[in-house]
């Protein structure tokens, strides 16, 4: 008799069994979404003292974080960084571990702002989320994106953090996946 897996455990342990700095391609379908966060960000992140950098350009951070106070994960080593509240011109109160950057296409503030949160936690190793790269893919140029995620993942890299890039299923495209491939040591396929 086969033991179902929940997809929070799942998530949970794919990225433990990876060594430390590995990027990871994460192919979900959007009813899996907040089981994803929450293996990533509660069982995982907080089991390795992980400082949590969450690139945000799907949904308004503070969603997100209204989802993480239901499920009762700290936010004390979560960060957001922010790239669709403006845009959506969200009048929301700005929780304190957000920033803001005004737009998806401001692919260099991104970086900067992922540094800085870094540099902000100097003794603690990090993970890095990029949700989503279909989302980042729509404001942006391919060549441009593809660039952005090779120096990104490879600073990432050499800081010893660990990468994930979120690729909703229901709209990849071959080149999503292309880019995908390029940039990520694994691929975790997920609920397959």
């Amino acid at each position: 008799m086969a033991v179902e897996v929940s997809i929070t455990s799942e998530i949970a342990e794919k990225l433990r069994a990876l060594p430390d700095s590995s990027a990871v391609a994460l192919h979900l379908k959007s009813d899996q979404y907040f089981d994803a966060i929450q293996g990533m960000l509660d069982r995982f992140a907080m089991k390795k003292d992980l400082e949590v950098v969450y690139v945000t350009s799907t949904i308004p951070s503070q969603s997100i974080i209204n989802a993480l106070e239901v499920l009762e994960i700290p936010m004390d080593h979560i960060w957001f960084v922010d790239c669709v509240s403006q845009i959506m011109m969200s009048q929301a109160k700005r929780h304190p571990h957000a920033i803001i950057v005004e737009s998806p296409t401001m692919l260099e503030n991104i970086m900067l702002k992922v540094e800085f949160l870094i540099r902000g936690h100097p003794d603690r190793n990090a993970l890095v989320v990029l949700d989503s790269i279909n989302s980042l893919a729509i404001h942006n140029n391919t060549k441009i994106l593809s660039e952005f995620l090779h120096i990104l993942v490879n600073h990432l890299r050499s800081r010893g953090a660990y990468t994930v890039i979120f690729s909703m299923r229901e709209y990849e495209t071959d080149e999503i996946r292309n880019m995908l491939v390029l940039v990520s040591d694994d691929s975790i396929e997920l609920g397959k």
